[in-house]
Protein backbone atom coordinates (compact mmCIF):
# COMPACT_ATOMS: atom_id res chain seq x y z
CA UNK A 1 0.00 0.00 0.00
CA UNK A 2 1.31 3.43 -0.94
CA UNK A 3 2.13 5.86 1.82
CA UNK A 4 1.14 8.99 -0.12
CA UNK A 5 -0.33 9.92 -3.52
CA UNK A 6 -0.19 13.36 -5.12
CA UNK A 7 -1.16 14.83 -8.47
CA UNK A 8 0.30 18.04 -9.86
CA UNK A 9 -1.21 19.64 -12.96
CA UNK A 10 1.20 21.24 -15.42
CA UNK A 11 1.10 22.81 -18.86
CA UNK A 12 3.44 22.23 -21.73
CA UNK A 13 6.10 19.59 -22.11
CA UNK A 14 6.40 17.06 -19.23
CA UNK A 15 10.19 17.23 -19.55
CA UNK A 16 10.17 20.67 -17.92
CA UNK A 17 8.49 19.57 -14.68
CA UNK A 18 10.44 16.29 -14.63
CA UNK A 19 13.73 18.17 -15.01
CA UNK A 20 12.78 20.27 -11.96
CA UNK A 21 11.98 17.12 -10.00
CA UNK A 22 15.19 15.39 -11.09
CA UNK A 23 17.29 18.43 -10.23
CA UNK A 24 15.69 18.68 -6.78
CA UNK A 25 16.25 15.00 -5.98
CA UNK A 26 19.80 14.82 -7.36
CA UNK A 27 20.91 18.07 -5.70
CA UNK A 28 20.05 16.44 -2.36
CA UNK A 29 22.10 13.34 -3.22
CA UNK A 30 19.23 11.15 -4.40
CA UNK A 31 18.62 9.20 -7.58
CA UNK A 32 15.97 9.88 -10.21
CA UNK A 33 15.46 7.52 -13.14
CA UNK A 34 12.84 7.31 -15.83
CA UNK A 35 11.53 9.07 -18.88
CA UNK A 36 8.73 11.46 -19.86
CA UNK A 37 6.12 8.81 -19.02
CA UNK A 38 7.18 7.15 -15.75
CA UNK A 39 10.06 6.52 -13.41
CA UNK A 40 11.33 6.15 -9.85
CA UNK A 41 13.21 8.21 -7.30
CA UNK A 42 14.99 7.61 -4.02
CA UNK A 43 16.48 10.08 -1.54
CA UNK A 44 17.83 9.97 2.00
CA UNK A 45 16.61 12.71 4.31
CA UNK A 46 18.25 12.93 7.73
CA UNK A 47 19.15 9.23 7.54
CA UNK A 48 15.66 8.19 6.43
CA UNK A 49 14.53 7.03 3.02
CA UNK A 50 11.90 8.68 0.87
CA UNK A 51 11.23 6.61 -2.25
CA UNK A 52 8.51 6.43 -4.83
CA UNK A 53 7.52 6.61 -8.44
CA UNK A 54 5.90 8.99 -10.89
CA UNK A 55 3.66 8.66 -13.92
CA UNK A 56 2.69 11.34 -16.41
CA UNK A 57 -0.90 11.21 -17.63
CA UNK A 58 -1.70 13.98 -20.08
CA UNK A 59 -0.92 17.21 -18.23
CA UNK A 60 -0.93 15.62 -14.78
CA UNK A 61 2.12 14.40 -12.87
CA UNK A 62 1.08 11.62 -10.49
CA UNK A 63 3.51 10.86 -7.67
CA UNK A 64 3.33 7.88 -5.33
CA UNK A 65 5.51 7.77 -2.21
CA UNK A 66 6.06 4.11 -1.31
CA UNK A 67 8.55 4.56 1.51
CA UNK A 68 8.86 7.46 3.97
CA UNK A 69 9.67 8.03 7.63
CA UNK A 70 6.55 7.38 9.71
CA UNK A 71 6.96 10.73 11.49
CA UNK A 72 6.81 12.77 8.26
CA UNK A 73 3.20 13.39 7.24
CA UNK A 74 2.16 13.17 3.61
CA UNK A 75 1.10 16.82 3.76
CA UNK A 76 4.70 17.86 4.51
CA UNK A 77 6.02 15.95 1.50
CA UNK A 78 3.26 17.35 -0.71
CA UNK A 79 4.02 20.92 0.40
CA UNK A 80 7.72 20.44 -0.28
CA UNK A 81 7.02 19.07 -3.76
CA UNK A 82 4.61 21.88 -4.61
CA UNK A 83 7.24 24.40 -3.58
CA UNK A 84 10.00 22.77 -5.64
CA UNK A 85 8.23 21.56 -8.78
CA UNK A 86 4.69 22.95 -8.71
Amino acid sequence: MAACNFSFPFTGNPDEILNKAKSTVESAGGSFTGDANEGQFHISVMGNTVAGSYMVSGELLNITIDDKPFFVPCSTIEGFLKNKIG
